[in-house]
């Protein structure tokens, strides 16, 4: 934040005014206080269905100058005389906007900036890659600024060399890391294990015919939540209790497996019964990386190969960005279970040389034709009749392959990630562009040619 204040300082003496973003609005409240202690100004802070929201943006309008705080939105701050724009954590997928109108804050940023002639400053503790790349192309100045606070010591223990006893055991922990909590509970140390999943089991199925318990609305599989014996769905409100015997064959049990966090406080509850959770031991998602008040003794990893092993060329990022973030959590010790030790992302960690991860993730890109080096782009037809969605998919697939274009590649017609969502259901074509301007071109004029009864088609270049 010291960097930012100097930089809003500079900016305010000039009589130029300030747009500053954040991945939530606690941080910017937050912020407002700082700015208002360390430069003796008032902000105005922006963010959605706040009271008075017109009032403000009027106010806003009428200055000569203001500084903004804010969530995505506040990039649209109509300042005037802008002269700085800062993104906090610009590697957080929160500042793209996933519905209509799709926009990401940092293309936003540079191209408002280029307009009216302002500076843009990125911070993040690890950039993302297309920043990255902006930085290898010199159209980027990059600045590290030391941390306070030591590095942490980095392990990374290999789940397919546990002893025999343990891999038999299914244990949740690694002896390693029980050893690890053990010696810090003894010191009166704080731990935090992280595990970016909810609930206690992340699925439940019959026993006898194998059918597991889904969201009719979205499909999707129902999370176990055992202090309320819900199932419950993460992507929309519905839940049901728990049955007691299978609503498919109405003979087996329910049976849950997978893990989230319930689970862990329920087997740190058995393993050390003398322990506080969320005074000793804090059991948190990754979320907890937005929370920089708090500091940790010991922080244990766990599961963190689901989040590495999805189906999304992002996954490697996204991971290393987590746990980069935690790395500003404590300044002592990280321990991750993984059976991928020797993955770049884990390698760049324990070597504290971000710069293995980003050169090695940007090879692997080029080589697959994968953002930043080419756009990525995703039609998606969403209706609630599933057979109306695939025929229309289908037919739009085919009639835009036949077109002859430089613009556009056409790689995939497949349904949605996820399928069925609130009542709808997804189909989508994936395509690459070389230029992102020529591709939406291309597309608006030839999705104007497209009707479809309820049917609704969206575009989204470069998605998150």
């Amino acid at each position: 934040m010291d960097a930012y204040l100097q930089e809003i300082k500079l900016a305010v003496a000039n009589r130029e005014s300030v747009i500053v973003l954040f991945t939530d609005i606690h941080a910017a409240l937050g912020a407002s206080q700082i700015i208002q202690q360390e430069l003796k100004i008032i902000p105005q802070v922006l963010y959605r269905k706040q009271p008075k929201e017109l009032e403000i943006w009027s106010l806003i309008k009428q200055a000569d100058f203001s500084v903004v705080l804010g969530t995505r939105s506040s990039i649209f701050a109509p300042v005037n005389n802008l002269g700085l724009i800062i993104v906090d954590q610009e590697e957080d997928q929160v500042y793209k906007q996933e519905q209509v109108p799709h926009y990401h804050i940092r293309e936003v940023a540079l191209m408002r900036a280029e307009i009216e002639g302002a500076r843009v400053i990125f911070g993040s503790h690890s950039p993302s890659l297309e920043s990255f790349y902006l930085v290898q192309n010199g159209q980027l100045e990059y600045q590290s600024i030391s941390s306070a606070s030591a590095y942490p010591q980095v392990k990374v223990i290999d789940l397919r060399r546990l002893a025999y006893a343990e891999r038999k055991s299914k244990t949740l922990f690694s002896k390693f890391l029980i050893d690890a909590v053990a010696s810090t509970l003894a010191q009166k140390g704080k731990v935090l294990l992280l595990i970016n999943r909810k609930g206690f089991a992340t699925s439940a199925a019959c026993h006898n015919c194998g059918v597991a318990l889904k969201c009719p609305r979205c499909n999707i599989n129902l999370v176990f939540h055992f202090d309320e014996e819900k199932l419950k769905c993460h992507h929309c409100n519905f839940k049901i209790s728990v049955p007691k015997i299978c609503p498919n064959c109405n003979t087996g049990y329910i049976k849950y497996s997978g893990m989230g966090t319930e689970k862990v406080e329920s087997e740190l509850a058995r393993i050390f019964p003398q322990a506080r959770l969320n005074t000793d031991i804090f059991v948190e998602t990754g979320s907890v990386i937005k929370n920089q008040q708090v500091n940790f003794d010991l922080i244990g990893v766990l599961a963190i190969d689901n989040s590495l092993n999805r189906v999304d060329f992002r996954a490697a990022e996204k991971t290393f960005n987590l746990l980069m973030g935690l790395t500003s959590l404590t300044s002592k010790s990280i321990i991750i279970q993984s059976a991928n030790v020797n993955h770049h992302c884990f390698q760049a960690l324990i070597k504290h040389e971000p710069q293995l991860f980003y050169q090695e993730e940007l090879k692997q890109r080029k080589q697959l034709n994968f953002a930043p080096f080419k756009h990525m782009i995703l039609v998606r037809l969403r209706g609630e009749n599933l057979e109306k969605v695939k025929q229309a998919a289908g037919d739009l697939f085919a009639r835009l392959n036949i077109i002859k274009t430089t613009s556009l590649k056409m790689l995939s017609l497949n349904p949605g990630q996820p399928a069925q969502l609130r009542g709808n259901f997804y189909y989508q074509i994936l395509m690459r562009a070389t230029s992102a301007q020529k591709a939406s071109h291309f597309l608006k004029l030839h999705l104007k040619e497209t009707h479809f009864s309820g049917i609704i088609v969206t575009v989204d270049v470069d998605p998150i």
